[in-house]
C-alpha cells in the first residue's frame, strides 16, 4: 500500500532526529540526487527511507518549503480519513478529559500527530487553522472528520496566518459548514467572555495561558491590575472577577478594548475599569509619566521573534516592554511577564526580567507555561513556546 508512494531518501545519517521521535525532515537532508525534490507536488504523501532504502514512514512533501516534509505516521498505513478520524478522536479524549465545558484548543499539531492542524472548540463552534501544503490537501477530509465527531453548529477555516505563505499558501478565510456569528462566548476558568471569531486575532481566543491566568487570581484580591496587550480582556477580566479593586487595559486595537470594557462590565462597575487604545509602549510611557502605579501588571505581548532574523529587535522589544512594566509597579508589586516567542527561550525571558531589574533584588514566584491542551512533544522543542514568570522585585 505505502510502497506506492514515491520515496524521498534522506543522506547518510540525516535519520536521526526521526527516529528520536522528531517529524520534521529539513530539504538539505534529502538526498536530491536519488530522488529529487523538485518532481514533489507541495502536499504530495512521500514514503521516508534512510540512505540503505528502509522505511521510516509517511509524510507530505513541500519541495518549495526549508521543511521539505514532515512525517504523519511511522506504520505501513496510508494517512487517510480513517487515520485522520483516529487521530482527532485521540485528540478530543484528551481534551474532553480534561475539560468540563467545550472550550479548548482541540488540536495542536505536531503535538497531536497533525502537523500543520491547529483547531479550536467553541462549543458548537471551531474554527481551523491550516498552515502547511499537506493539510491542505487533506482539508475536505478534515472537514469531513470534524462535522462526524463533533457535529457542529459551524466550521470556519481562519487560514490567514502568514505561516502560509512559507508554504506557498493563499491566505482566505471560509465558513464552510454553518453560519458563524460575529461574535459568540467562551467561558474560561468560570468566567464568561464574548469574543470575536470571524474579526478576531488568530482563532479568535487564546486558550494557552489558561492555567496561568487562573494562578494570576491568587495575587489580585484588592489589587489595582494593569492588562497590557490585553486584546479583549482575558487577563483583566479574570482579575477582577477574582476580586480586583481596579482593572485597566492597553490594546492597540480600539475594537478590543471596547470588547475587553463589556466583558469586563458583567463583573465590576464602570469605575472599576479603565480601556485605553493605543501603541502599549506609548501608553506605558505616559502612565509613568502621570506617575500612575499598579500592584499587578500582566506583560502578554503577541511574539515580537517570529523568525530568526527577529531575535535581536525582539530582545529588545521585550526588554523595553518589561522595563516599562517594572516602571509603574507599586512597592510589593506583581509583575506577570509573558512570551509566546518560541525563538525565546525560558531561560533569555529569565535574563531579561533580571537585567530590567537593575540593581533591585527579583523573586520569581511561580513559572508557568501552555496549558495542557497545548501538549508539548516531548521530542519536538519547537512546540513548548509559552513561557510565563510571576514575578516580585523587591527595592533596597
Amino acid at each position: 500500500m505505502t510502497n506506492s508512494l514515491p520515496p524521498l531518501r534522506l543522506k547518510k545519517q540525516e535519520d536521526r532526529r526521526l527516529r528520536t521521535g522528531h517529524l520534521w525532515v529539513y530539504s538539505n537532508e534529502v538526498d536530491t540526487r536519488l530522488t529529487p525534490l523538485v518532481k514533489l507536488k507541495a502536499g504530495q504523501l512521500v514514503q521516508i527511507e534512510d540512505q540503505r532504502g528502509q522505511p521510516l514512514g509517511v509524510a507530505y512533501a513541500n519541495p518549495h518549503s526549508l521543511i521539505c516534509a514532515r512525517l504523519l505516521t511511522r506504520r505501513r498505513e496510508m494517512p487517510d480519513q480513517t487515520w485522520l478520524m483516529r487521530r482527532l478522536q485521540q485528540a478530543l479524549k484528551l481534551r474532553s478529559r480534561l475539560f468540563a465545558d467545550p472550550y479548548y484548543r482541540l488540536v495542536f499539531g505536531e503535538s497531536d500527530g497533525l502537523p500543520g492542524l491547529v483547531v479550536d472548540r467553541f462549543a458548537g463552534y471551531l474554527v481551523v487553522q491550516i498552515t502547511t501544503a499537506g493539510m491542505e490537501c487533506m482539508k475536505e477530509s478534515i472537514v469531513a472528520c470534524l462535522d462526524e465527531l463533533l457535529q457542529p453548529q459551524g466550521i470556519l477555516l481562519r487560514n490567514d496566518s502568514s505561516a502560509r505563505e512559507m508554504e506557498g499558501l493563499p491566505l482566505y478565510t471560509e465558513t464552510v459548514k454553518g453560519q458563524l456569528p460575529d461574535e459568540t462566548e467562551v467561558i474560561e476558568n468560570g468566567v464568561s467572555f464574548t469574543v470575536p471569531l470571524q474579526g478576531g486575532q488568530k482563532t479568535g481566543w487564546y486558550y494557552d495561558h489558561r492555567l496561568n491566568r487562573e494562578r494570576m487570581c491568587h495575587y489580585v484580591q484588592g489589587k489595582r491590575v494593569l492588562d497590557v496587550f490585553s486584546y479583549v480582556g482575558a487577563w483583566g477580566v479574570q482579575a477582577l472577577h477574582a476580586g480586583a479593586e481596579s482593572v485597566s487595559f492597553i490594546d492597540t486595537s480600539a475594537r478590543f478594548t471596547i470588547v475587553a470594557e463589556q466583558n469586563a462590565l458583567r463583573y465590576g462597575k464602570p469605575e472599576q475599569i479603565e480601556a485605553i487604545s493605543g501603541d502599549a509602549f506609548e501608553k506605558m510611557k505616559g502612565l509613568h509619566e502621570d506617575k500612575r502605579q499598579f500592584d499587578v501588571i500582566v506583560l502578554d505581548p503577541p511574539a515580537f521573534i517570529k523568525r530568526r532574523k527577529d531575535i535581536k529587535a525582539g530582545m529588545t522589544a521585550y526588554q523595553r516592554a518589561n522595563q516599562q512594566a517594572m516602571s509603574l509597579l507599586a512597592d510589593d508589586g506583581i509583575l506577570i511577564s509573558a512570551s509566546c516567542s518560541h525563538h525565546l527561550a525560558a531561560e533569555q525571558l529569565w535574563q531579561v526580567l533580571r537585567q530590567t531589574s537593575k540593581l533591585n533584588s527579583l523573586q520569581i514566584l511561580e513559572q508557568g507555561h501552555q496549558g495542557p491542551d497545548h501538549p508539548v512533544h516531548a521530542s519536538i522543542a519547537e512546540t513548548a513556546y509559552l513561557k510565563a514568570y510571576f514575578c516580585r522585585p523587591l527595592k533596597d
